[in-house]
């Protein structure tokens, strides 16, 4: 019998918006959009949910986003903050999945089939991602599990914002029945009137067509509808690189002048690290120091060991590294520690790993 795949949707919830409202108090709980300017031909690339209460959505003209509210604030994209934060929320991934399948800068696939924390619960792991989303950026995020790509992707969105819902593999079926095809991910709205023109309203009534009907009128997506009316979707996570680096850092409440107390700071991260690297049988040579100072400038500062990377080593690396930077003397709002260079040689231990028969399943 084949193993039951877990498989967790992260799909951040509006998630430039929510960036600006982090980064701007004075924008929070107004209705924001980021894109272009009211007076432009420019489009809404994102909007908060006090925006969207007055029908404001993603790609709509920006003088119709005007119309609907002209109280709103309008901004221009960060893209490069946004980066910035997309890279530690993929850093967060990382801490738990075995593959993680990026689909923007804000959502992504992952497959913890093989994930040993919270004995293996993908439940608990979703609640494990959204917290240290929300405690390391200051963002929330929505969580679908299930058991394939198509029916996570689905859950993620049944509960926003900061939702989390699950689809266990005994509902796959019945769940899909009643949902309108519409909500399916892959039938756009030109696919959903066409099937609407054939009677095809739910995922029931897609059931009832029969393979040749599927593929005679929709051709090889066919294939692809045939299977998810049956919540079948055999597609797998893949990822888009192998982890090159293990990391974390920490934004603070207030920015520290105190080097001690920064260096504190990083200790702490890097028992976190190393507890990660030993969980997944990696040995690392470079500790990576970034540090962000209160007017968002940020650098970072590297050494390499000539063997693995143990806590002693860090006691004295980080302390180094710091001092050639300029904390101490400018304030600083974040700091973060990564570990790479990692020893090859680890594949027998992966494979014994991959082995394993699932725990819990949910």
């Amino acid at each position: 019998m084949a193993k039951q795949h877990k498989i967790i949707h992260v799909d951040m919830d509006a998630f430039f918006a929510s960036v600006e409202q982090r980064d701007h108090p004075e924008y929070q709980g107004k209705p924001l959009i980021v894109g272009g300017q009211p007076d432009s031909r420019g489009v809404v690339a994102a909007c908060s949910y006090e925006a969207r209460q007055f029908g404001i959505h993603s790609a709509m003209p920006c003088a119709r986003a005007y119309r609907l509210c002209p109280q709103a604030i309008f901004v221009r994209p960060r893209f490069e903050a946004y980066r910035e934060v997309s890279g530690q929320i993929r850093d967060i991934f990382w801490r738990y999945a075995s593959e993680v399948e990026p689909l923007s800068l804000d959502e992504a696939y992952l497959d913890v089939s093989y994930t040993a924390d919270y004995n293996g619960s993908a439940t608990l792991i979703a609640k494990a991602i959204k917290r240290d989303i929300l405690k390391e950026t200051r963002l929330t995020a929505s969580a679908g599990v299930s058991y394939n790509k198509f029916l996570a992707k689905i859950a993620s969105d049944m509960d926003k914002p900061n939702g989390l819902y699950v689809i266990r593999p005994e509902r796959g079926e019945k769940f899909v029945e009643t949902l309108p095809v519409g909500k399916f991910h892959g039938i756009g709205p030109a696919t959903e009137a066409k099937m609407k023109q054939l009677g095809i309203e739910t995922g029931l009534d897609l059931r009832n067509k029969t393979l040749a009907q599927l593929t005679e009128r929709f051709g090889k997506a066919g294939h692809y509808y045939f299977n998810i009316a049956r919540a079948i979707d055999e597609r797998p996570v893949r990822s888009s690189r192998t982890r090159k680096s293990l990391g974390k850092e920490t934004t603070f409440a207030q920015d520290i002048t105190s080097v001690t107390e920064l260096t504190t700071k990083l200790l702490d991260l890097a028992e976190i690290v190393l507890e990660s690297l030993a969980k997944q049988k990696l040995n690392a040579r470079t500790v990576t120091v970034k540090v962000k100072y209160s007017d968002f400038q940020q650098i970072t500062r590297a050494h390499t060991l000539d063997h693995s990377i143990a806590l002693g080593d860090l006691r004295e690396v980080i302390p180094m590294l710091l001092a050639r930077t300029e904390a101490g003397k400018n304030p600083v709002r974040l700091v973060g520690l990564s570990l790479s260079g990692f020893d090859a040689g680890k594949s027998e231990d992966r494979q014994s790993q991959l082995d394993l028969a699932f725990s819990d399943p949910f």
